[in-house]
């Protein structure tokens, strides 16, 4: 016998849900699997369980509609993110070419290096605010050394990245105000040449890959907006998390300080703990029984990465910050053939930053942290830093 979802009046866009949503989030998990948000037009999952079986199933919940809008859908149709096997397939390994375990190997002592002398400049003058000074600036500088970014592009790294990810929601204001610097993203992506990018780039390679056939005529513009438009403000909102997280659990980062092995899992903890994005969309493509209800085909799927990382089925005492739990099936990377194609260099950058904290810095005091509602990512815009004990 199966039923129609469970239904709730919550509005998954509303600014003090976005800001906040773990409360709403419990209350939608005890509601059931899947719940029906007339609101946003939307069947939200829930569980633990059910986002990752949604997430590895792209025959029944397809990407061609990742954003909560159809004008944001139409723009990125084509693309690694928002296609379907055998067409992703294609896509992803050329997006993934110079993001591979073996690519990445020879970055990891420079961008290590760039993290502790960073680190280590902080520390020295005691306050800042440290979104600006590093949750911004390590990856920009990062990112923008790895895809070969100069000039304009460099400048507008962070509003393009910013509002790549909040055209995904609804048609609401924000989404409306971001639209025209998403095109400008675009726009530059559309035009971009192989000598506009710095040699000896990964930007200059995805060029090479097209001139000998391994990359579709004209693609490599749209890898490189991914790059951009997927990885920079996650990357941003997870190192301020960093920073926040440590400065109110002390005793976790003496913890990683005594263990340094505990630098991955601390990293784990930080992505399930706190996501940098609330919300993806996926669509219907057939009537689904979750669990004994039905979502109808062509139903607007919202995937709820953090309402499955604390769920109490799956994860003990999950609303604890606990470095050594090492979630390492954690959905903050989606799961299956869409999983973050850039969690490698995320992982490289966020490790670098967490082992120069934990070898130089004894105790973080922080003021009030400033969050601002968005769409899609869910980020500390202001930190600041009022005292830095060194080790």
């Amino acid at each position: 016998m199966t039923t129609t979802p469970p239904t709730s009046g919550v509005d998954l866009f509303a600014d003090e849900v976005v800001l906040d949503p773990y409360p709403v989030y419990a209350e939608l998990r005890e509601r059931g699997p899947v719940v029906h948000l007339p609101a946003n037009g939307v069947y939200a999952l829930t569980r633990y369980d059910v986002v990752r079986d949604a997430l590895a199933d792209w025959e029944s919940y397809s990407s061609d509609s990742i954003a909560f809008n159809p004008s944001a859908n139409e723009a990125l149709a084509g693309t690694s993110l928002a296609s379907d096997p055998p067409v992703h397939t294609r896509l992803r390994a050329a997006l993934t070419e110079n993001l591979s375990p073996r690519a990445l190997r020879g970055l990891k002592p420079r961008i290590e290096a760039k993290a502790d002398a960073l680190v280590a400049e902080l520390v020295e003058r005691g306050s800042f605010d440290a979104v600006d000074a590093l949750a911004r600036a390590f990856p920009l500088e990062v990112v923008a050394d790895l895809i070969g970014f100069t000039g304009h592009a460099r400048d507008n790294m962070l509003r393009w990245g910013q509002a790549a990810m909040q055209v995904l929601g609804p048609m609401n204001r924000r989404t409306a105000e971001n639209f025209p610097v998403a095109g400008e993203l675009y726009a530059w992506c559309s035009q971009v040449r192989a000598e506009d990018l710095a040699e000896g780039s990964v930007g200059r390679g995805i060029f090479d890959a097209e001139a000998r056939g391994a990359v579709e005529p004209g693609a490599a513009g749209h890898i490189i907006h991914q790059y951009l438009g997927a990885g920079v403000d996650t990357t941003v909102a997870a190192i301020g998390n960093i920073v926040a997280l440590f400065a109110a659990h002390p005793d976790q980062l003496d913890l990683v300080r005594a263990d340094p092995s505990l630098v991955p899992a601390a990293f784990n903890e930080v992505l399930r703990f706190w996501p940098p994005v609330n919300a993806w969309g996926r669509r219907a493509t057939r009537d689904t029984v979750i669990e004994g209800t039905v979502v109808p085909a062509g139903a607007q799927i919202a995937v709820l990465f953090g309402a499955g990382n604390r769920d109490p089925r799956h994860y003990e005492n999950p609303d604890a910050f606990l470095v050594a739990r090492n979630p390492v099936d954690h959905l903050s990377f989606g799961y299956g053939p869409h999983g973050c194609a850039g969690q490698g260099l995320a992982r490289l950058e966020a490790h670098a930053v967490i082992a120069a904290l934990s070898r130089r810095v004894g105790r973080i005091v922080v003021g009030p942290e400033t969050r601002v509602p968005g769409n899609t990512t869910r980020s500390i815009e202001v930190l600041p830093v009022l005292e830095v004990t060194s080790v």
